[in-house]
């Protein structure tokens, strides 16, 4: 939201209008802030995330996640919520085999925020026994490079870790197709599905996640995953098993294949976005008379809430 007013899609006053609205004083209190660039809105997302304001003339809403729909709907119980597996087109058959000497080939990619645990996976890796021979390539823009920099300096990585920068698709289709394990580590959640994953499934590769958010309900066959309270010891244990068998992730990888194609592939997506805007048409008149009057009652509410304000003032 707060992007969309600093680019003149949003306007300031109605933003902290719905702010207000929505979340209280606090609210309008923080909406103020944020425009000021006192706060970061990545900062209170989690606490006030702002949908409401976006969805408020919507008839229906799509959502890839279960916690976003749970969400949504506690917020907007009348507000039709339909959730769909996020869509990714289905490529080639990947191949069979992975790359059996030399390092192993890690791969970390995408926009790397501090959220996607970096500077965590460069500890464990740097507390590894010294035979442990690896190869990890980060392939993305990372927030602060001069930071990863000095870490990789400090932890003595520089041999071994390679920041690639943004590179072009089919370049990062050939990593993916080469790595024995993707990392796609993630703290703390937004609670987005997972483009980045898809994108693994599909080439055939073997990930490695937080059970966190849309990741912690995902089946345990088809990626592996870590708890925040025992990181580093669970990553070692698996950087430990794929070290003694380059081909220990050949299982997970050919699971998640599976699971991708047949939860993710684009069609039944379509067909699902056929059938709600079926539905919504269809319920329309009903949706609009119930949501007038909720939006009624609850701009009464705001009216009221305000007056009592003045009177207290005078």
């Amino acid at each position: 939201m707060i992007e969309a007013v600093k680019h003149v899609e949003w306007d300031a006053g109605s933003y902290l209008s719905g702010m207000t609205k929505w979340y209280g004083a606090e609210g309008l209190k923080i909406g103020q802030a944020c425009l000021d660039g006192r706060e970061k809105g990545a900062a209170m997302s989690g606490r006030m995330p702002g949908f409401e304001l976006a969805l408020e003339k919507a008839r229906a809403v799509l959502t890839h996640t279960d916690i976003a729909c749970d969400s949504i709907k506690a917020r907007l119980p009348n507000l039709p919520c339909y959730l769909l597996p996020l869509p990714f087109e289905v490529g080639p058959p990947p191949p069979l085999r992975r790359v059996s000497q030399g390092p192993l080939r890690l791969l970390q990619f995408g926009w790397i925020g501090p959220n996607r645990r970096l500077e965590q996976v460069l500890e464990a890796l740097a507390k590894m026994p010294e035979g442990f021979d690896f190869r990890l390539d980060v392939m993305g823009e990372i927030w602060n490079t001069g930071l990863i920099h000095e870490k990789l300096s400090d932890l003595g990585l520089n041999e071994r870790v390679h920041l690639h920068g943004f590179v072009p698709e089919s370049v990062l289709e050939n990593a993916l197709r080469q790595a024995h394990l993707v990392l796609n580590l993630r703290h703390p959640s937004m609670g987005e599905a997972s483009g980045s994953q898809l994108r693994i499934w599909n080439s055939g590769a073997a990930s490695v996640v937080t059970r966190e958010g849309w990741y912690a309900g995902l089946p345990d066959d088809v990626v592996y995953s870590v708890d925040l309270e025992r990181e580093r010891e669970q990553l070692h244990e698996l950087f430990r098993s794929f070290a003694a068998d380059y081909s220990f992730g050949r299982n997970v990888a050919a699971a998640g294949r599976t699971y991708f194609e047949t939860h993710h592939a684009p069609r039944p997506y379509a067909q699902g976005i056929i059938k709600l805007v079926e539905d919504t048409v269809s319920r329309a008149p009903h949706l609009l008379a119930l949501r007038s009057k909720t939006e009624l009652e609850s701009n009464r509410s705001l009216t009221m809430m305000q007056l009592e304000r003045f009177k207290n003032l005078t």
